[in-house]
This record gives C-alpha cells, sequence and structure tokens, in this order.
C-alpha cells in the first residue's frame, strides 16, 4: 500500500499538468512501509509526451537528502497525457527498483486518475493508495 497525505497527491498532479504536453515525473520520499514523507518534482529529461526521464541530478539530490533525514527514495511517478493510468510495457521495462512504487497519473479524462503499482519480474501489480490528512 502507498499512503500519502493531500498536499502530496495535489503536488504529484500538478507536477504533472505543469509538464504538458510532455509527461511529468518526479520522485517519492518515504518509509520502506509505503508512508510518502515528501514528493520530488523533476524535469522530464527525455522531452517527450510518451516517455519520462527522471533528471539525474534531482535523483543525485533525492538519495541525499533522504541520507540526511533518515528517510527512503520510495518509488517515482509519472504522468500518461493520453491513455490510462496503467503502466505500458516501456513503464515496465523502466522499472529499476523492485521496492519502489509507481505512481502513474492519467491526464487523459478529468478529473485524473492516480494510480500506484509494483513491479517485479517483468510484470505490474495494482497497489491500493491510501490519502490520508
Amino acid at each position: 500500500m502507498l499512503t500519502l497525505n493531500s498536499t502530496h497527491r495535489d503536488a504529484i498532479i500538478a507536477t504533472c499538468i505543469r509538464a504538458l504536453p510532455n509527461e511529468g515525473c518526479g520522485l517519492l520520499l518515504g518509509s520502506a512501509d509505503g508512508v510518502v514523507v515528501n514528493v520530488l518534482a523533476s524535469a522530464n529529461v527525455a522531452d517527450s509526451a510518451k516517455i519520462y526521464e527522471i533528471d539525474p541530478g534531482v535523483l543525485l539530490r533525492a538519495y541525499r537528502r533522504a541520507d540526511e533525514v533518515g528517510i527512503e527514495v520510495i518509488g517515482v511517478f509519472h504522468s500518461h497525457t493520453h491513455s490510462e493510468a496503467l503502466p505500458s510495457p516501456t513503464d515496465i521495462d523502466q522499472a529499476p527498483d523492485p521496492s519502489w512504487h509507481y505512481v502513474i497519473v492519467s491526464l487523459r479524462d478529468l478529473p485524473v486518475e492516480l494510480r500506484s503499482f509494483r513491479v517485479l519480474d517483468g510484470s505490474a501489480t495494482s497497489e491500493p493508495v491510501e490519502v490520508v490528512d
């Protein structure tokens, strides 16, 4: 399960909307049990509406910040500009860490849809997302 508050959810969605017409992306920092404590937006260095790539500088800062405050990089988020909030084959192939949460925001319809997945051995499984305040 992924747990975040409404401020984190809103930051994820806003990052994705600001990136239009490209996919938006960023990182999730938190605890190993899936509780998000910080969201870091990243430029999509792929500069694409079909794929995303986290800025290496943002990734480095995320790991440094996590080490400083005793948390972890626990996942990544990105948007799908014209499709459902389901991992594409590319998303699955590029999933770097089986312990991460992979959040996808679909901007295809309103209201936007936010879902989270775990990716292991080339297969994605949906997981619950709990928004708490």
